[in-house]
């Protein structure tokens, strides 16, 4: 079996010791040969500057093909469709399109009063613009606000049928998990690419939190097995296993393309890839 395709995504930096650990995860990175790297907004569209400052710096620096997060949160439709220019103008052509988080202050999300409703809202009017390669977010488990899972699904739907071309999935534990949503989208009629997403296991308390806040179940065989790990110090083998295991799952029923969270901390990421036998193919020349 021949090794996947790849990508990874980053966040953009809040301080200058956060810039350097950023570069070092492109650097480190960057030679596997990622199809695409996508850079994040912060929660309630807190770094959008931040982030349209690391798209274009690691897009014009790297060669690489970034795909810049964009959301609905806490802007006009204007302001929104005129970052998504300037992306355009600078050379990036993909498009992470999202609702967005609620911001910190609120536990649902708000329409900006003259911004976008949804991300489908937001994937019309970029698709109508004809500059971007627009890809979405999945959920293989229920989200949070959904009725149920069909829900979840029949809304991907609309996604793809406003112009999306691709998804990629939150983060999950088990293949199957996958596997059911990828044959449940298929039945609804959905056939573009749907990419699971990937989370190596870097902070086991951070992890826990966040599937908490996600909807993501944790297996109970992870779970003790990553308790007695922290115990004896070893959870950076545990998770380069954990994940290694799971994208071998997933090559074996068919995945051929793997998206990677790195969370700015790439080694986990890379040793996870070097596994799957994803090798250095390129050289990164000039960042710094």
């Amino acid at each position: 079996m021949s090794a996947p395709s790849v990508s990874f995504e980053f966040f953009p930096p809040k301080s200058l010791e956060a810039s350097f650990r950023l570069w070092d995860c492109v650097n480190t990175l960057a030679p596997l040969d990622p199809s695409f790297v996508s850079v994040t907004y912060g929660a309630g569209g807190t770094t959008r500057k931040l982030t349209h400052e690391a798209v274009t710096t690691i897009h014009k620096a790297s060669g690489l093909n970034v795909a810049a997060h964009l959301t609905c949160v806490d802007a006009t439709k204007a302001d929104t469709l005129a970052i998504a220019e300037s992306y355009a103008k600078a050379g990036v052509r993909d498009i992470v399109a999202l609702r967005g988080d609620a911001p910190k202050d609120s536990q649902t999300f708000r329409q900006h009063p003259d911004g976008f409703a949804s991300s489908v809202e937001l994937i019309t009017a970029l698709s109508e613009t004809g500059h971007f390669n627009i890809r979405v977010g999945a959920y293989p488990e229920k989200h949070p606000e959904a009725v149920d899972q069909s829900a979840d699904i029949a809304f991907l739907k609309r996604k793809f049928d406003a112009g999306a071309t691709s998804a990629i999935t939150q983060f999950f534990f088990e293949a199957e998990t996958f596997f059911r949503f990828r044959d449940a989208c298929q039945k609804a009629g959905i056939d573009a690419p749907i990419i699971p997403g990937i989370l190596p296991i870097e902070n086991w308390a951070g992890t826990q939190r966040f599937a908490a806040q996600c909807g993501t179940q944790i297996p109970q065989v992870i779970r003790d097995a990553f308790d007695n790990a922290t115990r004896d110090g070893t959870t950076d083998l545990l998770a380069t296993a954990v994940a290694t295991e799971l994208c071998d799952d997933l090559r074996q029923g068919g995945v051929d393309h793997l998206h990677f969270y790195t969370l700015n901390r790439p080694e986990l990421t890379r040793d996870v890839c070097h596994a799957l036998g994803v090798t250095p193919k390129v050289q990164l020349q000039n960042v710094a």
